[in-house]
């Protein structure tokens, strides 16, 4: 394992979680607020049309475009395609001033969508770059240094939205992600083009797609494991959307009090993905998961019964170590299962479970709060039947022992 590639394609989670920091913190906030306006919920709906329409074409996209690199081996350079575009998006949005809504609807579709597409490409590197002994701790490595890149940005942000100048946060979030992208681009295992041009690789990419979705379902333990991921993560999902809306809403935070609290959440987030990184390894990813899934019922209880601003602060606290957990543990996980020159194709698909699975937990989120008349502590409650369900799943799934890609992680006898 050569850890100058390691740390390279862990600083690109510096750049890029910055991003994802900046983004559910500031951007939501502003064109909601300044660029649409809140007059009836137009601020709010057009948000859910940004968050929703790029997460629809990530999902669509992913197992389509991961098959596309696999076949013409240009895997590297997919990823830099979307950082550039990602990048280029971010510096739009410091353009974006009042009433402009079209525009920062554009442009915020692109850059989430371009975030989320590249990170397929990003993760289909972890089996290449670290042999199955060590995939929890290189993975765990990457959610930690992101964690961090984020505070760096959400510092930074704090202090440019102090002296009113908003547009300093994209500039600034823009080099960041350049510039720890870089090491990545330029050290990561390099393409190996296979001589077929984009279209014929398209083309291929959609057959193989069409061929990915007979295949997993043939593959039990990737079959069993994709659908338990898809219901748990669903549950996560949820939490994040919603976790600043409830606590502006139910417990009266403000502002400057939510993005302390997503600090927070990062710097828990990092010593969460750190803790779990080694018992992943040695236990196993299916053991990390599974306590993983136990300690977010914890806190989603915990959500439900919190009456106080302190108390929240501690559930957001334990909420961070259950994210970056199982973050960590997930992406291992998977790794274990992906057979080898499959990579990022089978990583679009676990893409594709965990973004379509931002969509049916806040939808019941909504319709529950709505039927207890605004009251958002039944939903929170609500929540842990993603995790029980994914719990239960994972109880099928066997973990190979070998390293990635052998035959023995390809099939397995149905439980």
């Amino acid at each position: 394992m050569n850890r100058k590639t390691v740390w390279s394609w862990a600083f690109y989670d510096f750049g890029n979680s910055a991003f994802a920091a900046l983004f559910v913190t500031i951007y939501n906030a502003y064109y909601a607020q300044t660029v649409v306006g809140e007059a009836d919920g137009a601020g709010t709906r057009w948000w859910s049309y940004v968050v929703s329409t790029s997460m629809f074409l990530v999902a669509v996209s992913a197992p389509l475009l991961g098959g596309v690199a696999d076949h013409a081996g240009i895997r590297k350079r997919m990823l830099a395609l979307y950082t550039a575009i990602g990048i280029a998006a971010v510096l739009g949005f410091s353009q974006v001033g009042p009433g402009m809504i079209v525009a920062g609807f554009l442009l915020g579709t692109i850059a989430n969508f371009a975030f989320e597409g590249g990170i397929v490409f990003y993760n289909s590197f972890l089996p290449e770059i670290a042999p199955s002994t060590h995939q929890g701790r290189v993975s765990a490595l990457g959610f930690a240094v992101g964690y961090v890149g984020s505070l760096l940005a959400l510092g930074l942000a704090r202090v440019f939205v102090k002296m009113e100048r908003i547009e300093l946060v994209w500039i600034a979030l823009a080099v960041q992600w350049a510039i720890f992208s870089l090491p990545a681009l330029r050290n990561l295992p390099p393409d190996r083009p296979t001589g077929l041009g984009i279209g014929k690789a398209a083309a291929a990419g959609v057959r193989q797609t069409i061929e990915t979705w007979k295949r997993v379902l043939q593959m039990p333990n990737l079959r069993r494991f994709l659908t338990a991921y898809f219901f748990y993560m669903d549950g996560v999902n949820t939490v994040i959307t919603f976790a600043s809306v409830y606590a502006a809403m139910q417990l009266g935070f403000e502002g400057g009090e939510l993005i302390g609290m997503f600090a927070v959440v990062q710097i828990s987030a990092l010593v969460g993905s750190i803790l779990m990184g080694r018992p992943t390894d040695r236990l196993g990813p299916r053991w990390a998961v599974r306590v993983t899934l136990l300690w977010w019922i914890l806190v989603v209880t915990a959500a439900f019964f919190a009456t106080n601003k302190t108390s929240f602060w501690i559930v957001a606290i334990l909420a961070g170590l259950g994210l970056g957990s199982i973050q960590a543990s997930s992406r291992a996980f998977m790794s274990r299962l992906v057979p080898k020159g499959r990579e990022a194709e089978l990583f679009g698909f676990y893409a594709l479970c965990g973004k379509t699975g931002a969509i049916v937990g806040p939808l019941l989120f909504g319709v529950i709060t709505s039927m207890f008349g605004g009251n958002q502590r039944p939903a929170v409650l609500s929540v842990a039947a993603f995790y029980i369900v994914g719990f239960l799943l994972l109880r099928r799934v066997s973990v190979p022992e070998g390293e990635t890609g052998t035959d023995q992680s390809m099939s397995s006898v149905s439980q």
